[in-house]
């Protein structure tokens, strides 16, 4: 699992508006942002990396303007994070990954005063992008950039959804990557404080998982920002299955 979910990372970031290939690293580059956590490198799994290797990695990140930053399953690249940090780099965060399959998955109710539905025109997007920006701690705003994501995200096969009142007002939503492999990322899941502890968090991570596997994914996985989305997520079918490093130079 650890291998395809890793092939699965070095494609999504081939699929970035500019990528760099830098010996056995992937760079994924957007030329909107210079936001690390959108722009990052990850490794080709089972590649011997050298710290020639790492040093050229450096050099690329710079002539790109961007923060030297990766996104990587561990157990495919043994060894790499001792030549990173002989290099200078900094562990940011190691997380567990979580995955489901369509045997796995559990639905849960969308809290009946909400419903569900794919952002198909800009101003919907806008307010999806507000609403999780404001659920993330973030200045409730989009910019066009931001919306632009969200629509490739949509023109590429992968799939944004949006939790929304009566009134259309989004009170939250996530978003899944384009598949590749039969695998899909499930991501930014995220609810406005006052509609939280009503189930729609799990409502929303069922609902674009099953969206997933009834376009053919086989495979849906995500990663848990707290123990509070991990039950979530554990109630919805999605298991604990390996691990990932986030790493940068400062």
């Amino acid at each position: 699992m650890d291998l395809r979910i890793q092939r699965y990372v070095v494609s999504n970031l081939r699929n970035r508006p500019q990528v760099v290939e830098s010996g056995p690293f992937v760079i994924g580059l957007d030329p909107d942002s210079d936001s690390p956590f959108i722009n990052y490198a990850s490794p080709l799994p089972g590649e011997k990396i050298t710290a020639a290797d790492v040093r050229a990695l450096i050099t690329a990140f710079t002539q790109a303007g961007r923060k030297p930053r990766l996104e990587y399953v561990t157990s495919g690249s043994p060894g790499l994070e001792d030549e990173l940090i002989a290099a200078g780099f900094t562990v940011e965060a190691r997380h567990q990954y979580l995955v489901s399959t369509p045997e796995k998955l559990c639905a849960f109710p969308v809290p009946p005063e909400l419903h569900l539905a794919e952002p198909a025109t800009d101003p919907d997007r806008a307010d999806l992008v507000v609403a999780l920006n404001e659920a993330f701690g973030e200045p409730p705003q989009a910019s066009e950039s931001d919306v632009a994501r969200v629509r490739r995200t949509q023109e590429r096969g992968g799939i944004a959804l949006a939790a929304l009142t009566a009134a259309r007002e989004c009170v939250g939503g996530a978003q899944a990557m384009a598949p590749n492999d039969q695998v899909s990322e499930v991501g930014g899941i995220g609810v406005r404080e006052p509609f939280r502890r009503r189930g729609l968090a799990a409502a929303i991570t069922a609902s674009i998982t099953d969206r997933l596997f009834r376009r053919g994914v086989e495979i849906a996985w995500l990663e848990a920002g707290g123990d509070d989305s991990w039950r979530v997520y554990e109630r919805v079918g999605y298991v604990p299955t390996g691990h990932r490093l986030y790493i940068s130079r400062g």
